[in-house]
């Protein structure tokens, strides 16, 4: 089983930049696919991007495409998510997951069998 810790996030004004890291421990990342969810206040948890085992493979949101990041580092059991032009509609806590059973990059919140317990992300405007 792996563990998840989420760190990197903050309060930052729109237009600014975050880096989350996603740091793994108990088994080698490069055995899962991993993704990252968010959820804002009264809303449900939802996708955010998604990276193969290797990381040849990335699928992202469409509310964040050309704005985030998705990248692992197998060698350091990490994985970042790079967010640039940040919105306040950004503002949630953000999730690592882990897909022990995909070798694809889904976007769908029940495959992921491993989660962190999150990071605060706040975007003022």
């Amino acid at each position: 089983q792996v563990q998840l810790v989420e760190s990197g996030g903050g309060m930052v004004q729109a237009g600014d930049s975050l880096r989350l890291s996603c740091a793994a421990s108990g088994l080698p990342i490069s055995i899962y696919a991993m993704g990252w969810f968010r959820q804002a206040p009264g809303k449900e948890r939802e996708f955010v991007a998604a990276v193969s085992r290797s990381g040849a493979n990335t699928n992202y949101a469409d509310s964040v495409k050309g704005r985030f990041t998705i990248s692992r580092d197998n060698t350091k059991n990490t994985v970042y998510l790079q967010m640039s032009s940040l919105k306040p509609e950004d503002t949630a806590v953000y999730y690592c997951a882990a897909d022990r059973r995909s070798y694809g990059v889904s976007d769908v919140l029940a495959q992921y069998d491993y989660w962190g317990q999150g990071t605060q992300v706040t975007v003022s405007s």
